[in-house]
């Protein structure tokens, strides 16, 4: 591999229980350096549990960023991350050749990699209104509005990803163009090099992790998790898999039985969203996820190229 610089950060995606984390830990720990997370929801410290957030052994054997470093009552976006990312990187690079980011927020890769299009503000009320009515009335009710309101996003974006439809239907009655109008595609181009890795898993074995991380979550006590965040239901940040139907649960819409399906049912529709997402990058190179070690001196090899 040409390298621009000789600042590199390694990017390991994948989708969710892939083994993101023991990974980065591992190659971290090799070249002596820290991990910026790219996850959405990790970085609110009032979540821990039902976002799978890296251990208490793992945080102390590697500096972690953008982990529980917000609150739920903050409005984090990708540009913010973006922007907190990038800072981030630069201060490390004063001391380290060699960042690890890890992550399977895939909007939050590709603005910390490429940057973003610029779309304008959207008006608070009218996120909160949409927020409110997805919590009363569900995904169809965001699939029917946005059918309504965006026919070009639903028939060209993600109309089984509430994030994307929330966002996409705020920008709408914000600015009365599409989100997609502000989508140029026009890459900006960092400062250093970016190695992108993704954790290749096959559909069985990804879906008895995900079956098996839900049980030890409701172990570890998931539900006692998501009752303390129940007042706080109508924010963004808990517009969440692991809490959603735990809410509903509370409410006696379903059996606790049924939310713990549920959890696992939509986990894995949500890892099927995430790989769509990460087979679509040319720039990454896939690794089984299989053995930690191997992984690591397949980076090697591939920075070394």
């Amino acid at each position: 591999m040409s390298l621009l610089t000789n600042k590199t950060v390694i990017v390991i995606a994948g989708p969710t229980a892939s083994g993101k984390t023991a990974i980065a830990v591992e190659v971290a720990k090799k070249f002596g350096t820290s991990i910026i997370s790219a996850d959405s929801r990790q970085c609110y410290k009032e979540l821990n549990i039902g976002v799978a957030r890296p251990t208490e052994q793992e945080l102390e054997e590697v500096t972690h960023y953008f982990i529980a470093s917000h609150s739920i009552q903050d409005e984090i976006t990708a540009a913010d991350f973006e922007k907190y990312a990038l800072e981030k990187a630069n201060g490390l690079f004063k001391t380290n050749d060699i960042i690890v980011m890890a992550g399977g927020t895939g909007l939050y890769i590709k603005a910390f990699c490429e940057g973003l299009d610029i779309i304008p503000e959207v008006d608070k009320d009218i996120r909160n209104k949409i927020i409110e009515n997805y919590g009363r009335s569900g995904i169809e009710w965001l699939q029917k509005e946005i059918q309504q309101k965006d026919p070009v996003f639903f028939e060209k974006g993600e109309i089984k990803n509430p994030q994307r439809m929330m966002r996409a239907l705020e920008v709408i009655e914000s600015t009365g163009e599409s989100i997609l109008h502000f989508r140029k595609g026009k890459k900006t181009q960092r400062d250093f090099n970016i190695i992108k890795i993704g954790l290749d898993i096959s559909k069985e074995e990804l879906h008895l992790r995900i079956n098996n991380r839900v049980d030890k979550m409701i172990q570890a006590g998931l539900e006692e998790e998501a009752k303390k965040l129940f007042p706080f239901k109508h924010l963004n940040a808990l517009q969440t898999v692991g809490y959603n139907e735990l809410f509903d649960h509370f409410e006696n819409k379903i059996s606790f039985s049924e939310a713990i399906e549920l959890i696992k049912k939509n986990t894995r529709q949500y890892a099927k969203r995430q790989m769509t997402w990460f087979k679509k990058d040319n720039e990454m190179n896939w690794i089984p996820a299989s053995n930690n070690g191997e992984i690591v001196s397949r980076i090697e090899h591939i920075i070394n190229k």
